[in-house]
């Protein structure tokens, strides 16, 4: 990858996290996953939690104007280079993102069929501190910080079919956005994690 400024987009259990985070690990960039701070605030009951809770209860994305500021602010105190896991997720998501930056992010998409997503989400753990993702049968306790691992509220059945419809009407888009700009990499996000690791590389 020769961007120091990625973004990462994809369906809901894509699998954004576990590569976001890897690659972002090998090529020593900053990492934010939109998803896991949400969920930590809502946990926390933090101002952020609060505005948020209803939007994340129903299943749908937190609108532009919690977000937008969240992100940018955390891009701006940045001095090198960073990943974002699941953000711009709107077309005014990624315009915002572009005009704050000289130089503009590649996005990596990637790309799973909605029976494998729904595969995926029936058995998906996920660490309750450092929100690493497991699988049902891997233990209690998450191999990396000794956290507990749970089921996330947002992956029950009713939940997670309002997220994906809510990622064909906003997230598709924002993914036209980059390709529209030539500045994405649409990644098949099937097989082991390995695998799809190595794509990602590229």
């Amino acid at each position: 990858m020769s961007s120091r400024h990625l973004v990462f987009l994809g369906p809901p259990a894509s699998g954004k996290g576990t590569q976001g985070r890897r690659l972002a690990k090998d090529l020593n960039l900053a990492y934010l996953s939109t998803g896991a701070l949400l969920r930590r605030a809502l946990r926390d009951g933090t101002e952020l939690g609060r505005k948020a809770r209803p939007f994340l209860e129903r299943g749908e994305y937190v609108p532009d104007e919690i977000m937008v500021p969240m992100v940018l602010e955390w891009v701006g105190e940045q001095s090198d280079g960073w990943l974002l896991d699941g953000f711009p997720r709107t077309v005014p998501q990624a315009e915002a993102l572009d005009s704050l930056l000289e130089v503009k992010p590649a996005a990596i998409i990637l790309h799973v069929p909605d029976d494998e997503l729904r595969r995926r989400v029936a058995c998906r753990l996920e660490c309750v501190e450092c929100h690493r993702v497991a699988r049902e049968g891997e233990g209690a306790q998450c191999p990396e910080c000794q956290g507990d691992l749970e089921p996330r509220a947002d992956d029950a059945s009713a939940s997670f079919e309002n997220r994906l419809a809510e990622y064909r009407r906003l997230v598709i888009p924002a993914v036209s956005y980059y390709c529209d700009h030539q500045r994405a990499r649409i990644v098949n996000g099937m097989g082991s994690p390995d695998e799809v690791y190595a794509r990602v590389k590229g």
